[in-house]
């Protein structure tokens, strides 16, 4: 792949690909003669990003400028489109130091139409509605994170979303798909430096790794997490394009870029679908708020600016969480049997008719025998649908039986009779007696606080072992079980009790699409909770078995998708790690034989096999030995991640303050200034530096209920880095690690 940029003096263009820092010249260095050939594209790929740059500021400016004062027919509607216009205005935002194009395509053809099998024009007409229109055949096509088109509407970048740009990430020598030549451009703080040509169809051109693309790869991050737009690879494409009718999940290794491809599908689906999913509304819900923050930023960037965040606890917000339960307790609530607990439970509240229910209207009293309610309470309860629904469903049907006994009596009752007589006080209290309104909270509060009503319902479900673990309080302890809502200690568990017994009376809302990160945490009544809030839409579930770390985490993914109402959704594995080293990621593994042994061990596609050290030493000496590892990530370029314990975070910080060293919490985003987080392991899920330093392994995995746990807990944190790994041990490593 020959690269062509402005080479320093020693350097020749080869066939082989060069190293990064040869594709990037210096501010002022002059070409050679030899060089001169390369200076003139170079020139000219500088001046359409700027006149790129300046037809985005025109589109802004246009939008800036557009007066609706008397295009809307009342004041409703002209806040309406003012919004729409705000956030038009806003997605237009030329982003400083973001590269607006990052390659070039250039086609044989007319892109869609594929001369060889003779392709349809309709295929073509496709390609332009979605960018790619009027252009004629051999041109090229700029593409980047959007859209953008001068003064006459001729693009001059395509969004990386339109077909027209799918060959930059899936094109080949095998399949050039319709290309002659693909350029990367590469970047120095926002100014375009240096470009690298892939001829496709050059048969003398041997195919190369592309320098460029793994200069992007391994580019020291500082800030929050930003888009893999630029190099996105084929197999992670397939998922980000995968249609929008089904459910994708998607088993990820570390660093294979999971969560990336994730938040980019959003980005496709919202490129593709709008009007669908404006209406519906799409969500992405992470493990923790540390791991939000640090991807809220990647939408933005792909110009997609009303996707919500949410957590489990944010998306079952009904009651109040203060309280936290040991693994035993949390394990049996988070059990999918306990959905048939609650609905036994709320289902105990319909009662048998024992009276008639008498209408009087007028002089005439109609009578509705209570064998006929009950027949029509058995009717609703076979139909199982919502208890509330159900209820609501129940003065009607009274009054439906009433009216036909007005009929019968030679009456010709209309709609409006019926309504009245489903609003009659003989029918509403027929209806409560029957069907009483069920709170969801009161529900579960009662369910957990009195063992009688707990063990009528869960009999053949739970064990007595079971119950009692849930029970409030626990047998023994002395304490008495709260008696309100606003009193009791709800943990994270009871929460989601509360919410699957909400959907019980009352439907949930469904949305058109829902990403799921870290999926594999999730306990079944957790993945009951998310798949109701999709029943009618898709999901991407993304997650690595191996990296669960609840004791509750699921085993398979096929028993994940069950749970989640997605059963026969399709599972794709992504093995090839771009973030994490070689050498880094082969350690790691170690550990998979003990805690996934049904995984594929990962491999990383890295060039560079990254820097790697354990450090054994004296009990006395851990901490100064610590800190001195974050001292020599510090002299290095990029981000840093002290990973430890969580028993060990205030220890640390105390060292290192006392060492004059700042630290943020993880989550915060770094700065130039403020380089090094400081990570509780519990809290490391996701996230990923530049250097991190593994404090005390044996900690690690002894802060964990159980060692399956503990070791994947710290396959977690072993795997965060992307440039180098340091560990600093006084205690023996885990075994599994075998010899340092």
């Amino acid at each position: 792949m020959p690269s062509h940029a402005h080479p320093s003096p020693d350097h020749r263009p080869s066939t082989p690909a060069p190293s990064a820092e040869s594709l990037i010249p210096s501010p002022d260095h002059h070409p050679s003669p030899d060089a001169a050939q390369d200076a003139g594209p170079l020139r000219r790929e500088r001046a359409h990003l700027a006149a790129s740059r300046a037809a985005l500021r025109a589109m802004r400016e246009d939008a800036e400028s557009l007066n609706i004062a008397d295009v809307t027919a009342n004041w409703v509607n002209a806040e309406v489109l003012q919004g729409e216009i705000e956030a038009r205005i806003k997605a237009l935002a030329d982003l400083s130091g973001t590269p607006l194009f990052f390659g070039r395509l250039d086609y044989l053809h007319a892109p869609g139409v594929d001369l060889a099998e003779g392709a349809s024009k309709g295929a073509a007409r496709s390609a332009s509605d979605k960018g790619g229109g009027g252009r004629r055949a051999g041109e090229n096509f700029y593409v980047g994170r959007r859209h953008v088109h001068d003064a006459d509407g001729d693009p001059m970048v395509i969004d990386w979303r339109a077909p027209v740009s799918q060959p930059f990430y899936r094109a080949s020598k095998k399949d050039p798909m319709g290309l002659r030549l693909r350029r990367r451009f590469g970047y120095t703080g926002g100014e375009l430096t240096a470009y690298e040509d892939e001829h496709l169809t050059d048969p003398a051109e041997a195919e190369t790794t592309s320098a460029l693309l793994q200069a992007e790869i391994e580019r020291p991050r500082v800030g929050p997490m930003r888009d893999i737009v630029a190099t996105i690879q084929p197999e992670q494409d397939e998922i980000v394009r995968a249609g929008i009718g089904g459910t994708v999940c998607v088993q990820g290794a570390p660093g294979t870029g999971k969560t990336a491809v994730g938040l980019h599908r959003v980005a496709y689906l919202l490129y593709a679908h709008r009007e669908r999913l404006a209406r519906s509304g799409t969500l992405v819900i992470g493990p923790n708020r540390s791991f939000l923050q640090y991807i809220e930023q990647v939408l933005p960037a792909l110009g997609e600016l009303e996707v919500k965040q949410a957590t489990i606890d944010d998306l079952v917000d009904h009651v109040e969480v203060r309280g936290t339960d040991d693994a035993t307790a949390a394990t049996v609530k988070g059990d999918a049997r306990m959905a048939e607990v609650l609905r036994r439970a709320v289902r105990s509240h319909i009662a048998s008719p024992q009276e008639p229910c008498v209408v009087v209207r007028g002089s005439r009293r109609w009578r509705v025998p209570a064998y006929e309610l009950e027949e029509i309470v058995q009717e609703l309860r076979d139909r199982d649908i919502r208890y509330g629904a159900a209820r609501e469903a129940l003065p009607q049907r009274i009054a439906h039986a009433v009216l036909v006994r007005m009929e019968q009596a030679g009456e010709a009752p209309d709609d409006r009779v019926q309504d009245a007589v489903a609003r009659n006080a003989a029918v509403k209290a027929a209806v409560k007696a029957i069907w009483p309104p069920v709170d969801p909270a009161k529900l579960v509060l009662r369910l957990l606080g009195d063992a009688d009503f707990l063990a009528a319902h869960a009999d053949g479900i739970l064990t007595d072992e079971e119950q009692k673990a849930i029970l409030w309080p626990l047998p023994g302890s002395g304490k008495r079980a709260p008696r309100s809502v606003k009193s009791a200690k709800w943990s994270s568990a009871d929460a989601v009790l509360v919410d699957e017994a909400t959907d019980l009376v009352t439907r949930t809302h469904s949305l058109g699409h829902v990403v799921l990160d870290e999926a594999q945490d999730l306990s079944p009544m957790q993945y009951r909770a998310v798949g109701r809030r999709c029943t009618t839409g898709s999901a991407t579930i993304l997650g690595d078995i191996a990296q669960g770390t609840t004791p509750w985490s699921t085993g398979t993914w096929q028993q994940a998708l069950a749970h989640l109402g997605k059963p026969g959704a399709a599972v794709e594995e992504l093995t090839q790690g771009f973030r994490v080293p070689r050498e880094v990621i082969a350690y790691a593994s170690r550990l998979l034989p003990a805690i996934a042994p049904d995984l594929k061990e990962a491999t990383s596609i890295r060039e560079s096999a990254g820097d790697f050290a354990i450090r054994t030493v004296r009990p006395a000496d851990l901490d100064a030995t610590v800190l001195a590892a974050c001292h020599d990530a510090l002299a290095k370029e990029g981000s840093i991640g002290l990973i430890a314990a969580d028993a060990r975070i205030p220890v640390l910080r105390a060292a290192l303050e006392e060492a004059g060293i700042s630290a943020l919490p993880p989550g915060a985003e770094t700065s130039a200034d403020a380089r090094l987080t400081l990570v509780p392991a519990t809290l490391a899920k996701g996230l990923e530096y530049d250097y991190v330093v593994v404090d005390e392994p044996a900690a690690i995995v002894d802060g964990e209920p159980d060692q399956r746990t503990g070791l994947r807990r710290l396959y977690v944190c072993l795997t965060r880095p992307v440039s180098g790994l340091t560990i600093v041990h006084a205690t023996d490593l885990p075994e599994q690690l075998g010899n340092a």
